[in-house]
């Protein structure tokens, strides 16, 4: 790890909400709440009355009835989150996106010609600010995880840094939550044992970590709550997945109406998967119930593919075995998984080697829609039906 810290971690605050405040006076200072049956974004206004993303609508307007509800306006977003990623590329090269409103800026090497690294972080944050007309919040530390936790602290519009020799001092009085990799679970699990801050985790031997939560977790824990965490900042990685999602509210669906809704996102991410040249092997089903508990099933393929038909039939056989689950807990949120994605000039043929007319297919269908729009034509069982938002992403 560098003596200085440089890495920045740069986070657009409430996102979407963010961006209707900006273009509507009306709304700043105002709670806001972005999209109506199922929140997108809520701003930090409509935070402060328990508002949270992924929310059911009616659930929202109840802790907050004063709040402005406004319909998500994708296009927007995505071309908000361009200019702001043009200001962290002219703040320096070394950028490495990881979802459209936030992002990692290695500015090491930069003091002779742009000063010290949390000079250069207020710097971008009055940038976008002026250029783009948004807040953004930033922390600087040595390491990526440590950055990210800073201005998760810092949040929001702040900035903050955390220097060499207090990175443990500002650390472990964290609640173990800020860890990543701590979810609910997890939580749950360091709780039972009187386990709360990052200074209780980081005082266990890491094999008691280990006999815990497992050997992946437990070493990947004491690491962080040592605030060891060697990985640089890196320009042009490839995505390793693809997903997408869809949320359900909570009224019961039956399992014809989530087989419509699996269709729906797995045409969506085969698209996604061809036009990066892309395949996968890993076909993954996320499941979110009623309870807001989260479970996950997962098949490997013999080969990659990007075939829409191949991926769909592993993810129905996935949604076939989790359907007892589904009826006895509810259901409020599906998603889709793609993992193992490879190249596709690399993946090698088998045999036999007689083309099926899945690639065919697949391929008319994407042409027509890059020529006419994603709309101009669909699957029969997705026909007069609400296909859900887009979110927009960083490139494939």
């Amino acid at each position: 790890m560098s003596d200085e810290a440089a890495i920045l971690h740069a986070d657009l605050d409430a996102f979407y909400a963010s961006v209707e405040q900006r273009d509507d006076p009306r709304l700043r200072a105002r709670p806001v709440i972005v999209g109506g049956g199922v929140v997108l974004a809520a701003s930090y206004e409509a935070k402060a009355y328990g508002v949270r993303t992924a929310m059911t609508g009616g659930q929202a307007r109840r802790l907050c009835p004063q709040a402005a509800v406004v319909p998500p306006r994708m296009s927007v977003y995505a071309e908000a989150s361009k200019a702001v990623f043009a200001v962290f590329r002219h703040t320096t090269p070394m950028v490495e996106g990881l979802s459209i409103d936030e992002a990692f800026l290695d500015v090491s090497g930069l003091r002779k010609i742009s000063g010290r690294p949390v000079d250069i972080a207020g710097r971008l944050r009055r940038e976008i600010l002026e250029e783009v007309g948004l807040p953004i919040t930033v922390g600087v530390a040595r390491t990526k995880f440590l950055a990210k936790v800073a201005s998760g602290v810092a949040k929001p519009d702040g900035l903050l840094l955390v220097p060499p020799d207090g990175e443990l001092d500002f650390l472990h009085p964290l609640p173990v939550e800020r860890l990543w990799g701590v979810g609910l679970v997890t939580a749950e699990k360091l709780r039972k044992r009187g386990i709360t801050t990052v200074g209780e985790v980081a005082r266990l031997p890491e094999n008691v970590l280990v006999s815990m939560l497992g050997r992946a977790s437990g070493r990947h824990l004491h690491a962080l709550a040592h605030n060891r965490d060697p990985r640089p900042v890196r320009t042009g990685v490839r995505r390793r997945s693809m997903g997408a999602q869809r949320a359900l509210g909570r009224r019961g669906r039956s399992p014809e109406e989530l087989d419509t809704f699996m269709v729906g996102l797995i045409d969506r991410l085969g698209r996604r998967l061809r036009s990066a040249n892309r395949v996968c092997r890993t076909v993954t089903l996320r499941l979110r119930f009623d309870d807001f508990t989260r479970a996950t099933r997962s098949h490997t393929l013999p080969q990659a593919t990007a075939e829409t038909a191949v991926i769909l039939a592993a993810a129905r056989d996935l949604l076939c075995t989790a359907l007892p689950m589904i009826e006895a807990q509810g259901i409020t949120l599906i998603g889709i998984t793609l993992g193992n994605l490879h190249n596709d000039s690399a993946v090698q043929l088998a045999l036999p080697f007689d083309r099926a007319t899945g690639p065919a297919l697949d391929t008319a269908v994407d042409d027509v829609r890059d020529r006419f729009g994603s709309s101009a034509i669909t699957r029969g069982v997705l026909l007069g039906r609400d296909p859900g938002i887009s979110v927009p992403l960083l490139p494939d």
